[in-house]
């Protein structure tokens, strides 16, 4: 059903490590650098276990923006399921973390979800543009889950 492709919208930034002798920095964002739409409101970062997948979910409204810096690295998986889109029925899979620092934009309606393929934790940070389940935690929270679905056409490998 989908084909090998990029995804409209979708953007991926390499990231820049930069090392002395205290340890490491790496810039996530630029709101000088970022369209006004994707502008974060929130952040937060998980870890995930080796061999563990997140998703595959998309949102009606919430564009996230994950930077994925290490430790660990991940397999990234996006499904365009927006039927006006031009790359509609596109997937895209990378390798993204410890070493391939990225941050990827992942526009509402491209079904996302990452898998930890290293033998340790993983870190992964996230600034999306709408607070989770809204004002004060208050709202539906903007997530269709395929994790559990049968028969799902969002399959990891």
């Amino acid at each position: 059903m989908f084909r090998d492709g990029e995804i409209e919208g979708v953007v991926f930034k390499p990231l820049k490590r930069f090392s002395d002798h205290r340890g490491w920095l790496v810039e996530l964002y630029r709101e000088d650098e970022l369209p006004e739409a994707n502008h974060p409101v929130m952040s937060y970062v998980s870890e995930t276990q080796p061999g563990v997948a997140r998703g595959p979910h998309f949102h009606h409204d919430q564009s996230d923006l994950f930077a994925f810096v290490g430790p660990g690295t991940f397999k990234l998986y996006l499904w365009d399921a927006r039927k006006d889109s031009p790359t509609y029925l596109h997937k895209h899979v990378s390798l993204v973390g410890e070493g391939n620092l990225q941050s990827v934009i992942i526009p509402p309606g491209v079904v996302h979800a990452y898998k930890n393929v290293a033998d340790r934790p993983g870190w992964v940070f996230n600034v999306p543009n709408r607070l989770f389940a809204g004002r004060g935690k208050k709202e539906p929270v903007d997530e269709i889950r395929y994790e559990e679905v049968p028969d799902s056409p969002y399959v990891l490998d």
